[in-house]
């Protein structure tokens, strides 16, 4: 019975130590320029800032869409402040997260500038 304790344990134990390190280790990071078009708190049990930003490389052109998700209240008050601006969202891309309970992307934006 000790052992199925220590392997239970020891499964947990790996379970919160990998969420941990796919959390705090970035895959990649980087900026993206452009207009946030959709930006919202979802989530039943675990509440998220989702959004969306359209990039347009040049005038006339097909948008790319950006899906990122805000982890940090105060970085969401600022991406709600800028809506309808042209902005540069800095992220870090964290891949592999076992739960959609800490965002529906990889994308974690850290800040946000206005872009000129």
């Amino acid at each position: 019975m000790k052992y199925v304790y220590a392997v239970l344990l020891a499964l947990i134990l790996g379970a919160v130590g990998f969420t941990w390190l796919t959390l705090h280790w970035d895959y990649s990071r980087g900026e993206r320029v452009g207009y946030v078009q959709k930006f919202s708190s979802k989530g039943w049990v675990c509440k998220t800032w989702e959004g969306e930003m359209a990039m347009v490389t040049m005038p006339g052109t097909l948008t790319e869409k950006f899906a990122f998700t805000v982890p940090d209240d105060v970085v969401a008050a600022k991406v709600n402040a800028s809506a309808g601006k042209r902005v540069a969202l800095h992220y870090a891309q964290h891949r592999w997260i076992p739960s959609s309970c800490f965002g529906e992307t990889e994308y974690f934006v850290t800040d946000v500038t206005p872009a000129d």
